[in-house]
């Protein structure tokens, strides 16, 4: 049975939230370890290895023999959401307020990759993937100020995609692959330690304090996922010897993420219903460019967009005969109302002598979201990437390459959420979102 995802959405990317600081909503950026170097500039028009695929399958055309290259990416973030929550009621005498603070969210976190290419001739090349576009991962204690937002996000993506490549003349080339993404993943929100402290207010009715939930226990958990497909297709044009455009498409991916619920609010306690979330992984595309100014120095550059407008919202259905407290159909868990991202990058790199190959670049990535519908769960904000790397080559068939790269979060990311409680009381919470995120990469790619 699908499992363990029903939550792919409300992740925090950077986890949705958290260690989003990557990339916009819960999107990963980390195709291979040689692109982090230089920020993912003009991926969609270089040819270093057989990673080319996983953003333009065109480039494929551009690699001689049969190759492999193998990677990992191992994220280190750095980010917190601090804040107050505030809880105002009829039965309370005034609101009150206290400490949300959620300092280091997001858990360190390797992001593999593996790639093969194989030219058939002059004119075929072949290729495929094994990489990730979607992940996100993030916790706070069951009792935590905040955790009735939410306390737990997880999502993991696999993609495998088959990708060919046309050579048309000496300047155009084409591809185009197939996906096929695997997502896992769960969310639960749970009641605040503070329930404690409203329960031994003087004067509440008994009544009322018979209603309140222990401290931790959990309202909301949604597990669950699905397999989905989609498709890719590249271009290049080799301008002249020096200069070269590439452009790519991905199609979005839509997952009905079945899996099962539990939770104070959907079961009364720790019994299961069925039930499924709609998710449609959003298409992205890219504009890149490459240009070869000496014997040694280029630049590259690319424009990525992603389709983020159509993560509206996440609603959970109830199919199966066993329904949720209320009977319930269906649950509204989200309101996201993302909206597309742009981001921008510039990077260069200088072939130093034989065996090494200098990179660099910078990168601006916008966020999804706009600053009234941010929430604690996904605090996207823009972002800027500064990084460095190099590729050395022993030998004419192995080449290994290494990058670096600091992102950190830029600008004003302030955060405004309310939820009720039990119908007995609304909960806010107001605070911002900030953090930085360490990436290092590692690439080995062999020639056979």
């Amino acid at each position: 049975m699908k499992k363990q995802l029903i939550a792919v959405a409300i992740a925090a990317s950077f986890v949705g939230a958290t260690t989003q600081v990557q990339a916009a909503g819960f999107q990963l950026a980390e195709s291979s370890a040689t692109g982090l170097g230089r920020a993912f500039a003009g991926e969609a028009a270089m040819a270093d290895n057989p990673a080319v695929q996983g953003r333009n399958p065109a480039m494929l055309s551009y690699l001689e023999g049969r190759q492999i290259s193998a990677g990992a990416i191992y994220v280190m973030p750095d980010v917190d959401a601090t804040g107050r929550v505030s809880l105002a009621s009829p039965l309370l005498p005034q609101p009150i307020t206290m400490n949300a603070d959620a300092l280091d969210v997001a858990d360190n976190a390797a992001v593999p990759n593996f790639y093969y290419s194989n030219q058939l001739n002059d004119s075929w090349t072949w290729g495929l993937a094994l990489n990730s576009n979607y992940g996100l991962s993030t916790e706070l204690p069951a009792a935590h100020a905040a955790s009735i937002f939410g306390n737990k996000t997880a999502i993991t993506t696999v993609e495998l995609n088959t990708n060919i490549a046309y050579r048309i003349d000496e300047h155009f080339t084409v591809g185009a692959g197939l996906r096929g993404v695997y997502g896992d993943g769960e969310i639960g929100a749970s009641v605040p330690g503070w329930i404690e402290g409203v329960r031994a207010i003087p004067g509440l009715p008994a009544e009322v304090t018979s209603r309140l939930p222990a401290a931790g226990t959990e309202l909301k958990h949604l597990e669950g996922d699905d397999f989905g497909y989609g498709w890719q297709v590249g271009a290049s044009w080799q301008i002249n010897a020096n200069h070269r455009l590439g452009i790519a498409y991905h199609s979005h991916v839509e997952l009905d993420l079945d899996g099962q619920a539990r939770g104070l609010v959907y079961t009364g306690g720790t019994a299961e219903v069925e039930g499924y979330l709609p998710l449609e992984l959003p298409a992205f595309a890219e504009l890149a460019s490459y240009h070869q100014l000496t014997e040694n120095w280029a630049m590259h550059a690319s424009i990525n967009w992603t389709d983020w407008s159509v993560f509206n919202k996440l609603v959970a259905y109830f199919p199966g005969e066993q329904k949720p407290v209320g009977g319930l159909e269906s649950d509204l868990v989200k309101e996201e109302n993302f909206k597309d991202n742009w981001r921008f990058a510039l990077g260069t790199s200088y072939q130093l002598n034989n065996a090494w190959l200098l990179r660099a670049g910078v990168a601006l990535d916008k966020t999804a979201v706009d600053d009234e519908y941010r929430t604690i769960t996904i605090p996207d904000t823009d972002r800027l990437w500064f990084s460095v790397g190099a590729g050395y080559a022993p030998s004419k068939n192995l080449t290994v390459d290494l990058g670096l790269t600091y992102i950190r979060a830029h600008g004003d990311a302030p955060i405004n959420e309310t939820q009720e409680l039990m119908g007995l009381a609304q909960v806010a919470f107001q605070g911002d979102a900030s953090g930085h995120v360490w990436l290092a990469g590692l690439q080995v790619t062999y020639k056979m």
